[in-house]
């Protein structure tokens, strides 16, 4: 087989992903100290419980802020971070923000409480009816204590997601409310006009962004590029491929390795986003998906007509070339976790080596395809088949089909249980945490 010599590997510069992570953290931690500063500005209350709710509400809305600019599909940082782990830190900050939410009402309420004599219950009634922004406050407290509740693992696991997703949407609600309380009542907010336009500021960003990465981009990329399903492809019994052109798509900032969030515009699938990672590489003429129909909504995608008009939220995710450390690769696939890396082979320049794991010969879709273009490109490919157990990934079988396996990048994509296992090999055989790319695609289908 001929190899592809290998070009000179990437520069040793600050990676993008520690970049852009970098960056985040600063600008929260410049924040910080910036509510600290202003809260110190406004003067402290004579009573020590109010004095820490009253700041303990001052970071939940900053936290509230942040929340929002991580969900805004910002592309700068979804490239370099992946909504997979930009979705993992939203869940984290929003259980950050339930308990200092938590603790400001409770700082306050028993605040107040000691310096009227009222007990804690009819003091937080007093101060619905009397304060202006205090009702609307207790209701987005309501709110996002019903949010926590079904984010929990257990409730998660057992809503389905569109439920989850709706009850998920009055976020949003609460957002609004707990800005119009802070503005109401917020001695911080009134304190001087410096504090008034950072806060406003703050706000405004974390809107703005949400408004222009949810909505104004994918709505005005749409509008310029008109995509239409142009061919349906079945790839296997329960695996379709769909191809998608368009105007300009050469200006469509898109990747092998990433995905889009897919709507179909037929009567009956209009409302339905399918998350697809894009299974060829983009070459400015045509888009192409590849989907295991697994449900009523997926199989649906079988008798798509030529023609039907496309709404793509994307390019999602920072499963790309960009994070590569390394002249040479490993590409492991599990399933129809295939595509994106079937994308990436396409992309990469260097030596590859494959490695395709499924159940049967039968299971291997787009096989041929990968074994064309490993022939074309110098790739060894390996298709791995059996049952789960024993362990064909396992670190010694990895070492012995990769034995220089510490100096190459490695990309991986299949179901999470082999992924899970995939992982743990790799940190047993030593390679860098720098070197191993991989998102968790149930975002992706």
């Amino acid at each position: 087989m001929t190899t592809v010599q290998s070009p000179p590997a990437p520069p040793t510069a600050i990676r993008p992903r520690v970049v852009a992570r970098t960056g985040l953290y600063a600008v929260l931690a410049a924040n910080v100290a910036v509510v600290a500063a202003f809260f110190a500005q406004a003067g402290f209350a004579s009573n020590a419980l109010i004095v820490l709710g009253r700041l303990a509400g001052l970071y939940g809305a900053l936290l509230m802020a942040f929340q929002l600019v991580l969900v805004a599909r910002l592309p700068w940082l979804d490239r370099r971070i992946g909504m997979d782990r930009l979705t993992s830190w939203h869940r984290w900050t929003g259980f950050g923000i339930l308990w200092t939410l938590l603790a400001h009402a409770v700082f306050i309420t028993f605040g107040y409480a000691e310096s009227s004599d009222l007990d804690p219950v009819s003091q937080v009634v007093d101060l619905a009816e009397t304060v202006e922004g205090v009702l609307r406050a207790v209701v987005a407290l309501a709110i996002i204590i019903v949010i926590g509740a079904v984010s929990a693992r257990y409730a998660r696991r057992r809503l389905a997601y569109e439920t989850w997703h709706f009850i998920h949407l009055y976020t949003y609600v609460a957002v609004v409310l707990a800005f119009t309380h802070q503005v109401a009542v917020g001695t911080t907010f009134t304190s001087s006009s410096a504090a008034t336009a950072y806060w406003y500021g703050v706000w405004g960003v974390a809107l703005g962004a949400v408004v222009v990465g949810r909505a104004v981009l994918p709505l005005w990329r749409n509008q310029r590029h008109r995509l239409r399903v142009s061919a349906v492809v079945p790839e296997s019994d329960d695996v379709v491929s769909i191809h998608v052109t368009g105007r300009d798509l050469d200006r469509l900032p898109a990747r092998a390795g990433q995905f889009f969030l897919w709507r179909f515009l037929t009567r009956d699938r209009w409302w339905q986003a399918n998350p697809f990672s894009l299974s060829a590489a983009p070459d400015g003429r045509t888009l192409r998906l590849t989907a295991k129909t697994a449900g009523d909504g997926t199989a649906a995608l079988r008798h798509l007509k030529v023609g039907t008009r496309v709404f793509a939220e994307g390019p999602y995710g920072a499963f790309t070339t960009l994070h590569r450390t390394r002249p040479d690769a490993l590409l492991i696939a599990g399933g129809v976790g295939v595509t994106p890396i079937r994308a990436l082979l396409e992309e990469l320049h260097g030596h590859a080596v494959v490695i395709y794991r499924v159940a049967t010969d039968r299971d291997a879709v787009l096989y041929d395809e990968l074994r064309e273009l490993a022939r074309v490109k110098g790739a060894e490919l390996h298709l791995v088949t059996g049952p789960v157990s024993p362990d064909k990934l396992a670190p010694g079988e990895l070492a012995r089909l990769v034995p220089d396996i510490t100096d190459q990048d490695v990309f991986l994509c299949g179901p999470p249980p082999m992924m899970n296992a995939v992982l743990a090999g790799l940190r047993a055989l030593d390679v860098p945490k720098p070197q191993i790319h991989f998102e968790r695609f149930s975002l992706a289908g």
